[in-house]
């Protein structure tokens, strides 16, 4: 006789107090990031009216990203998570407030690019951990409704944000600084609020040759292989959100709604949070993914497609409505992706993989932007949109093809590495069941706080 499977919970990674914390810090930071974003788009393209000026923005973020984030990812596997968290969280405050200096009193543009670039090393020294700590918060069963809240948290928090920040900038851009600066200090005193059991470490050794075992095995597993590099392409070629200074201000037409550039530009960086929040609260809802594979290549495709229809639109709603299917597809994507990283990773390899993942999706986010600014700087920026929504098509044609694994991809649940039991504080056999309690906050339980 089959034993009927358990009902679907919805909220079973939110019925975990550690889960909650960690997820509302997270949400205060994307705000302050967020319009701290608007802010310095907005300031570099009215203070220079160079569309190349959108893509510099990109590239003084993207090479962080590109020379930290592997050696990152292996500090976060050897030393404790929330640590360097809380370092990377220090660093950002002091530069968000040394721009926010720099824009109330107009200087030195070259000197803002510099801080822009030295906020994101702080960024990038975080991010790997950050990740990987997330796994340690709920059991793997329950990990997919995780990554499912936390991205539909995050879009509340990205749709806000950047609306939020199209008033603040029209009112005073160094103020957006300041608010990203606060938010970064804010999510320090939620991460002291958390104690961790961390588990199994990686052994410290050669920092270049434990880097590489996480390449490695990314390029070993194909599977995961295929979903980073489909994500990577995917933004690389449809990075129209860098250029949305220029559709706000310059090509679409704003009248008759009563906007001025800066709100419309604000409403537009929400759109795709918009999108992405009533998607990931449908997945929140609804049952695990039974053909993962299949359904993240059809989102990136879907994703291509509203791409070349926003490059093409001059009204307003039409082109929010765009920009919010691509965040709806772009969330699918992102849960699939992200629950594959962590499920399919042992723990000890975890801030190196994510390392990996957050390498080639976050630098390929910040290129992007550069590709597009350099593209609608020669060509303009709808040739710039447009073409990169048609590479997004032919990449996902191509990966279609050249890897048949993540097509059959099934139940995400089942690509899970030997489940890690190391963060459970309850005896072996009850790790399941209610007297299960991970990462309980100091005072909570037995945890030693000084062990996170």
């Amino acid at each position: 006789m089959q034993v009927p499977s358990a009902p679907h919970d919805a909220y079973a990674a939110l019925r975990i107090p550690a889960f909650r914390r960690f997820l509302l810090g997270g949400q205060i930071v994307r705000i302050g990031t967020s319009g701290q974003s608007l802010a310095i788009g907005w300031e570099m393209y009215s203070r220079t009216d160079e569309p190349l000026a959108l893509g510099l923005v990109g590239l003084v973020q993207a090479i962080p990203m590109l020379v930290l984030t592997l050696p990152a990812g292996y500090l976060a596997d050897i030393f404790d998570r929330r640590k360097l968290m809380i370092a990377s969280m220090l660093l950002a405050s002091a530069t968000s407030l040394g721009l926010a200096a720099f824009s109330y009193f107009e200087g030195s543009i070259a000197i803002m690019y510099a801080l822009l670039f030295l906020d994101s090393c702080a960024l990038r020294l975080g991010w790997p951990a950050r990740s990987a700590l997330l796994p340690l918060l709920v059991p793997h069963d329950t990990f997919e409704n995780a990554i499912k809240w936390r991205t539909s948290l995050g879009q509340i928090s990205q749709m806000v944000g950047p609306a939020v920040g199209g008033f603040v900038i029209a009112w005073s851009l160094p103020a957006a600084y300041v608010i990203s600066a606060l938010s970064t200090v804010m999510f320090i005193f939620v991460l002291l609020s958390i104690s961790v059991s961390e588990g199994t470490r990686a052994v410290p050794g050669r920092m270049l040759r434990q880097v590489a075992e996480g390449v490695s095995f990314v390029w070993r597993k194909k599977v995961l292989l295929a979903a980073i590099s489909l994500d990577l392409f995917g933004v690389l070629l449809g990075g129209a959100v860098y250029l949305l200074p220029i559709f706000a201000r310059d090509i679409i037409n704003l009248t008759g709604t009563g906007l001025s550039p800066e709100q419309a530009l604000g409403w537009l960086r929400a759109a795709p949070a918009a999108g992405a929040l009533v998607m990931a609260l449908t997945l929140a809802h609804a049952p695990a993914f039974r053909r993962a594979g299949r359904t993240m290549l059809l989102a990136v495709a879907g994703f291509g497609v509203a791409t070349i229809v926003f490059g093409f639109s001059r009204n307003l709603w039409l082109s929010m409505a765009m920009l919010a299917l691509t965040g709806a597809l772009d969330n699918i994507s992102v849960v699939i992706r992200q629950t594959l990283v962590q499920l399919s990773t042992p723990n000890q390899m975890r801030g190196r993989v994510s390392a990996v993942n957050a390498m080639f999706i976050s630098s390929s986010n910040e290129l992007g932007g550069f590709e597009s600014g350099a593209v609608a700087h020669f060509f303009g920026p709808v040739f710039s949109v447009v073409s990169g929504g048609i590479g997004t098509l032919a990449i996902v044609l191509a990966w279609t093809g050249l890897f048949p694994s993540l097509r059959k991809v099934g139940r995400l649940a089942d690509t899970a590495a030997e489940p890690d039991t190391t963060f459970a504080t309850a005896p072996p056999g009850e790790v399941e069941g209610r007297a299960w309690q991970p990462a309980l906050a100091a005072g909570e339980g037995d945890t030693d706080p000084d062990q996170a």
